[in-house]
């Protein structure tokens, strides 16, 4: 049984009423891997808008495993000292995960940032050696369309986790770099210029879809017929 764990923030949680990129990515694996799979991870819940809090279990299609890490306001440096944890208690085998934006948009600077990935994933290699991860740059967003200072330090992040993929990559325990969503448009592919509607979900999806077939032979390409 292949065990995957969506770690992120805000794009990963999703809220009350949306079917979350980890469903998009559930329904391709159902259809293109052969072999016993589930997601996993300590929480199950939606972030509710309106209670302001991660309490809705209102998913648009409820029928597949809700398990994840994510957290509506968490960051690096959240999930830096829970990752652990979470892998130890759920078994995980494979880490998927999308982080970055709420860092360098309220807590940590592109450097800090960077050093709170490699903390996380020194501490999920501390609870499974053989851990895999996937991680996702950060993608567009309406702040860093509009705040150049932002943007840079968007950028120099980015650059920052590829050197940090390149560097802590090894044969026990690869790591991914996933290519962005390609043209992902802020203004098609989600809501509010940052949470991906339909289509963004669909989006992230392949990213890490598309990473795992491509280096690991993991399902297949995440084609249009899925999406």
């Amino acid at each position: 049984m292949l065990r995957f764990m969506p770690v992120g923030d805000s794009m990963t949680i999703g809220s009350a009423g949306e079917h979350t990129w980890r469903y998009r990515l559930w329904q391709h694996l159902c259809a293109t891997y052969d072999g016993p799979f589930t997601l996993v991870g300590p929480r199950e819940t939606l972030y509710d808008k309106m209670a302001d809090a991660p309490t809705s279990y209102y998913y648009a299609d409820p029928d597949f495993p809700r398990a994840h890490l994510a957290g509506w306001g968490e960051g690096w440096q959240h999930m830096a000292p829970l990752i652990g944890d979470a892998v130890k208690k759920c078994r995980a085998d494979v880490l998927l995960v999308s982080l970055g934006l709420i860092d360098l948009g309220f807590y940590t600077n592109a450097e800090q940032t960077a050093e709170n990935a490699r903390a996380f994933v020194a501490a999920a290699r501390a609870a499974n050696p053989r851990i895999r991860m996937v991680l996702l740059p950060v993608i567009p967003n309406i702040r860093a369309a509009a705040d150049a200072p932002f943007a840079e330090q968007v950028d120099r992040f980015n650059v920052l986790l590829a050197k940090a993929v390149a560097d802590l990559d090894e044969p026990r325990s690869p790591i991914l770099l996933a290519s962005p969503p390609e043209s992902y448009d802020i203004h098609a592919d989600t809501y509010d210029g940052t949470h991906p509607n339909e289509s963004g979900e669909h989006r992230i999806a392949e990213a890490f879809a598309g990473a795992m077939w491509e280096a690991w032979g993991v399902g297949q390409a995440y084609v249009a017929g899925t999406r």
